[in-house]
């Protein structure tokens, strides 16, 4: 049976109250990440640029788990503008130009931080 295992990985601003990641199995779930940069921790200046922040880290932390963005499942993103979606979408698309992870994106009043609008969610397995 499969135990649930910490996923360790040195990162920038790293939230103190959850693991950025588990494992379970085959599955890795990374936690909710936010528009920081993954090394510094800086905030970045707009959407695209915390979306690219966010999957940077979400990179850095599924190769810490034993896999990469080309294996993530699903994603959940909530954004802060309605009206800053589609720049999300373009920065994804560069991210996940084909094999495309199912993904839903909400709308939400905010997150914790005022100057964060986006924050993602995956799922992805570790290939046999």
């Amino acid at each position: 049976m499969p135990r649930k295992e910490i996923v360790k990985v040195e990162i920038g601003q790293p939230n103190p109250n959850l693991s950025l990641a588990t494992k379970f199995g085959n599955l890795v779930f990374v936690s909710g990440q936010t528009g920081r940069h993954p090394v510094s921790g800086q905030v970045g200046k707009d959407v695209r640029e915390q979306t690219r922040f966010i999957l940077e880290r979400i990179k850095v932390i599924l190769e810490a788990a034993g896999t990469s963005l080309d294996n993530v499942l699903s994603a959940m993103t909530h954004v802060t503008r309605r009206e800053d979606v589609p720049a999300y979408n373009e920065e994804w698309a560069k991210y996940f130009p084909t094999n495309k992870p199912a993904r839903t994106t909400v709308t939400v009043a905010s997150l914790n931080q005022p100057e964060l609008v986006i924050e993602i969610t995956v799922i992805a397995c570790i290939p046999s």
